[in-house]
This record gives structure tokens, sequence and C-alpha cells, in this order.
């Protein structure tokens, strides 16, 4: 059986009258769907409980069907498949998008395949992230499988006996050989009182070696620099340039 679309659109228009006729509560009586929809646009405008639900009501009426009918007029406010957004819940997404591209671009000047293990050791030991990315990019540069003419392996370059004593049991494993590296260099700076020029003579050569110079800071160190050996002197330098590439 088919529907006639005029004869369905007269049947609900004569509904929704009587329904404005029984609930109109002034007394007055309406003609048309028409006037039960514009006291429906007032019922609906006054509900201001939030400025997110007052956007989204604003939204759905701009809708309207050009009969008035009412349940043309709340269907893009309730149907639950709609795709219409608020003006305001558009400039928070458009806000968060910017935020969090500003906060992945200021992380540093130059990334690395291993930032999440820097970040956690940094965090972990206490140890500036730019000052891990350093060294790593001085010893291997950031090759995690490099071997020395001394036997030295992995990101941070640690010898068998210092992995073994930090309790690495895969030096070329990237997890493990820079939460070792970066807790070696942490020990380091805390017996050096923080003085980092020490701490990275003290990585590279050795700490028993830069004790044994009788310095306490930076500037003594500097100044019997040549007395340690010239690999670790070119160190510090490096660690030191290249630090400058890793800091925000």
């Amino acid at each position: 059986m088919q529907i006639d679309p005029s004869g369905s659109r007269q049947l609900l228009e004569l509904q929704l009258s009587n329904v404005a006729n029984q609930t109109n509560v002034s007394g007055e009586t309406t003609g048309s769907s028409v006037d039960f929809a514009n006291m429906m646009d007032g019922l609906l405008s006054a509900d201001t409980s939030s400025s997110e639900a007052s956007s989204s009501t604003s939204v759905g009426l701009s809708k309207r069907s050009s009969d008035g009918l009412l349940w043309l007029q709340l269907g893009s406010l309730y149907n639950s498949d709609s795709n219409t957004i608020s003006s305001s819940s558009s400039e928070s997404v458009s806000l968060s998008s910017l935020t969090n591209t500003g906060a992945v671009d200021s992380t540093s000047s130059v990334p690395t395949d291993f930032e999440s293990l820097i970040a956690s050791a940094s965090a972990k030991y206490g140890v500036p992230e730019s000052l891990i990315k350093a060294v790593i990019d001085t010893e291997s540069g950031f090759n995690p499988n490099v071997v020395s003419s001394a036997g030295a392996k992995g990101l941070m370059q640690l010898m068998d006996g210092t992995a073994a004593g930090l309790g690495i049991s895969n030096a070329f494993d990237p997890a493990q050989n820079i939460d070792a590296g970066t807790k070696y260099l942490s020990l380091q700076l805390q017996r050096f009182g923080g003085e980092v020029k020490m701490a990275l003579a003290a990585y590279n050569a050795g700490p028993g070696r830069v004790s044994r110079l009788g310095v306490s800071n930076d500037s003594e160190l500097m100044s019997v620099l040549h007395l340690l050996p010239a690999e670790t002197q070119a160190y510090i330098s490096k660690v030191e340039k290249a630090q400058s590439k890793y800091t925000a």
C-alpha cells in the first residue's frame, strides 16, 4: 500500500496542531503547527544551563525545515547518528591540536630513535636528556651494535666489567645499555658534585684518574686538562658541542 505524502503531511500537521492547542498554557489557540513550533523554539532557547547546550541547540534549529514540522526541528538535536558539532566543540578540538603539535615540536631540536628510553632514564636518574643524547651521539653515533677497539659496546660504549657491575646481561640491548649508561653517568655527577666536565672526564677516562688530579671543580679541571689523555681532552668538548643540538 502506498502512502500519499501530502496526506501524511496534513495528518502530522493536524496532530501537532491538536497537541499545541492542548499544551498552550496561556489559553490562546494556535492555528497551525508553525505556531506550536515557534513556541517550542522559545522553550528550547530558554534553556541556557550551559554554553555547549545553547550552542548545540542553535546549530540544530538552524537546520529547521521550511514546513515547520516539530519532528524535523528536533531531529538534528536528538538524532544519535547526527554529525553536527557545536562551534564550541570545534574550537576546543582546534586548540587541542595546536597545543599537541607545539608540545611535540618543543621536545628537542634533533629527535632520536630512542626518545622514550632516554626520557625514562633521565627521569629515573636525574640526568638531563640533552646530556644523555650528547654522550650517546659522541660515543656511538646512536648505533646500538658498535664495538670499539677497546671492547666498549653499544650506544653508551660500556666495557664488559662496567656493564656487569651495573647488572647488564646484554650490552647491545638499547634499553639495558641506555639505562646502565645513564646510571653510570649519574654516579660520576654525584661523585664530583655535579661538575659536568669532571663527570664527563671520569666517564671517558675513569673516575680514579680524575680523582688523582686533586681538583674539585670544572675550572680547576680545565687548568690541568693537559694531564689527561688527548682523547679525554677532546671528548669533553665534543659532548658539550653535541649537547647544544639536543637542547630544546
